[in-house]
C-alpha cells in the first residue's frame, strides 16, 4: 500500500508542528510522498507566511526596497529550522535567490510560491528523504490549465525512481517557463495530482480539523463528524458552500478512484472523514450534510402554455446569457419558471435582463424577489427514507420559516430550499435539530 499525504499550513506553522507530522509520517511507512503548504498562522493574530511573500512582492511591484520584509520571512523559517535542530542546514541563498527576483523581475506567482517552496526543502531535510521541485514535475498548457498528459508522464517517471520524497503544493511550471500557481484548491490540488501520478492506495489530507462535519461550526455548535461521503455528496455540499475540498483537488483522484481520507494533524488517533467514489457502509443519519449560502434572488417567469411552447426555455436563457449571467437553479412548473441567480451580479444589470427576456421569449410577466438564500440538504441515505422531505418542512414549520423555493434532484440526492436570508441560520439550526439532534435522542 502506498499513500500521498498533504500537510496544510497550521499543520506546519512552527517547528513543534513539524516534529508532530514527522511523527505522522514515521508511524506509517506506506506514507511514501509528502506534500507540505506553506506556514501558516502560529497563533491568531499571526501572519500567513504566503500573504508575508505577497506583501513583499506588492512592494518590490513599486519599486521598493523590500530586505526587511524578506528578513521577517526567514526568521520564520529560520525560526523552524532551529526549532528542528537541523544545524547544516539553512535557506540562506534560497533567500538571496528570491531577493534578486524581486529587485530585477518581480512576479506575483513566483513569489507567492516560495512559500512551500521553502518549507518543502525544510520537510525533506528534516525527514531526510529526496526533494523534488513541482515546477520540474508539473506542468500548465498556454490556457493556464493543468497539462495533465505532460505532469502525468514526467511525475509519474520521477516517482518511480524515488520510493519516497517530498513536493511542495501549490504550484508548477507555466507554458512560458515560468513558476505559475493554482488559482484555486493550492496544495490540495498538488497532492490529488501526485496521487494519481504514484497509483497510490489512499490520498491523506492532514488539517487541522478532524474531517467534515454536518453542518457550519459556526451556525450549530459542535456539529457531528461525517465518516463517510461519497464524491457526489461532497460536490452538491461544496457548490452550496461547505468548505472541505474545492472540486479541482478533487478530480484527479476521483478520476483514479483513489478515496481521500480527512485528518487531523493535531488529533492523529481521530479517524476524520473518508470521501470516496461509492460505499456500502450505512450512514449514521439520513442526511450526510447541510450547507447553504445567502444573497440570491429568483425571477418568476409566467407564460400560459409554456409547456407547450418549445424553445421557450432556451430563450429565456439566452437572456441571461446575452448579459454574462448563469444561473444557479430553474425549479418549473406548466406555466411558470423561476430562474435563481447571484444577487450582487444580476442587481446592475436586472432590467437589461428582464427586457432581453421579454424581447425573446414574450411571458405574460417576470416578477423579481431577492434576499433569499438557499440551503441543500444532502445525503445518499434519503433514497430509502420515505418522508424525508415532509420532515424538513415539518421542521422548518415549527419554527415559522417560509419556504420560498424548492427544488429537487431526481437523484433522490439533494433537497434545495430556499428562504429568507434573516431565516437563513434559524432554519440550518432547525434542520439539524430535525435530523441529527432528535435522532440522537432515540438512539
Amino acid at each position: 500500500m502506498s499513500k500521498v499525504v498533504k500537510f496544510g499550513g497550521s499543520s506546519l506553522a512552527s517547528a513543534e508542528q513539524f516534529k508532530k507530522v514527522a511523527a505522522i509520517i514515521h508511524a506509517d511507512e506506506s506514507r511514501a510522498y509528502v506534500i507540505p503548504s506553506a506556514p501558516g498562522r502560529r497563533f491568531s493574530d499571526d501572519t500567513k507566511v504566503t500573504d508575508m511573500l505577497l506583501g513583499a512582492y506588492a512592494a518590490a511591484a513599486e519599486g521598493k526596497d523590500v530586505t526587511e520584509q524578506l528578513a521577517a520571512i526567514k526568521a520564520r523559517y529560520d525560526e523552524i529550522i532551529a526549532g528542528l535542530e537541523l544545524k547544516d542546514f539553512n535557506l540562506d541563498a534560497d533567500f538571496a535567490e528570491i531577493a534578486e527576483q524581486l529587485k530585477t523581475e518581480p512576479a506575483r506567482d513566483y513569489t507567492a510560491s516560495r512559500g512551500e517552496y521553502l518549507n518543502g526543502k525544510v520537510m525533506a531535510a528534516y525527514l531526510g528523504i529526496p526533494f523534488i521541485d513541482a515546477k520540474d514535475v508539473i506542468f500548465f498548457n498556454d490556457e493556464g490549465n493543468l497539462n495533465t498528459y505532460k505532469t502525468d508522464k514526467v511525475l509519474g517517471a520521477a516517482l518511480a525512481e524515488l520510493p519516497r520524497a517530498v513536493i511542495p503544493g501549490f504550484y508548477g511550471l507555466g507554458k512560458d517557463g515560468k513558476v505559475k500557481t493554482f488559482s484555486r484548491g493550492g496544495s490540495d490540488v498538488t497532492g490529488s495530482i501526485v496521487a494519481a501520478a504514484a497509483h497510490a492506495d489512499i490520498y491523506e489530507n492532514w488539517t487541522d480539523v478532524s474531517g467534515c462535519l454536518v453542518c457550519d461550526p459556526r451556525l450549530v455548535e459542535n456539529p457531528k463528524p461525517i465518516k463517510y461521503i461519497t464524491y457526489r455528496e461532497l460536490r452538491e455540499l461544496s457548490y452550496m458552500g461547505a468548505s472541505v475540498l474545492h472540486e479541482d483537488a478533487i478530480f484527479p483522484v476521483r478520476h483514479s478512484g483513489i478515496p481521500i481520507n480527512i485528518r487531523n494533524t493535531n488529533r492523529p488517533e481521530d479517524p476524520g472523514t473518508w470521501i470516496v467514489e461509492s460505499t456500502c457502509q450505512k450512514p449514521d443519519y439520513v442526511i450526510t450534510g447541510i450547507a447553504g449560502r445567502k444573497g440570491f434572488c429568483a425571477m418568476l417567469i409566467t407564460k400560459g402554455m409554456m409547456n407547450s411552447e418549445i424553445g421557450f426555455g432556451r430563450r429565456v436563457l439566452q437572456g441571461l446569457e446575452e448579459n454574462d449571467i448563469s444561473f444557479e437553479h430553474m425549479p418549473s412548473g406548466i406555466d411558470t419558471m423561476t430562474i435563481v441567480v447571484h444577487e450582487d451580479e444580476f442587481l446592475e444589470k436586472e432590467q437589461r435582463v428582464v427586457s432581453a427576456i421579454h424581447r425573446l421569449a414574450n411571458p405574460d410577466s417576470i416578477e423579481i424577489e431577492s434576499d433569499l438564500a438557499l440551503i441543500a440538504v444532502v445525503g445518499r441515505g434519503m433514497r430509502s427514507a420515505s418522508g424525508t422531505a415532509g420532515k424538513l418542512f415539518s421542521a422548518l414549520a415549527e419554527k415559522k420559516i417560509n419556504v420560498r423555493m424548492i427544488d429537487q434532484g431526481s437523484s433522490e440526492l439533494n433537497i434545495i430550499i430556499g428562504v429568507e436570508n434573516k431565516d437563513f441560520e434559524l432554519a440550518i439550526k432547525a434542520i439539524y435539530e430535525k435530523f441529527i439532534t432528535a435522532e440522537d435522542a432515540k438512539k
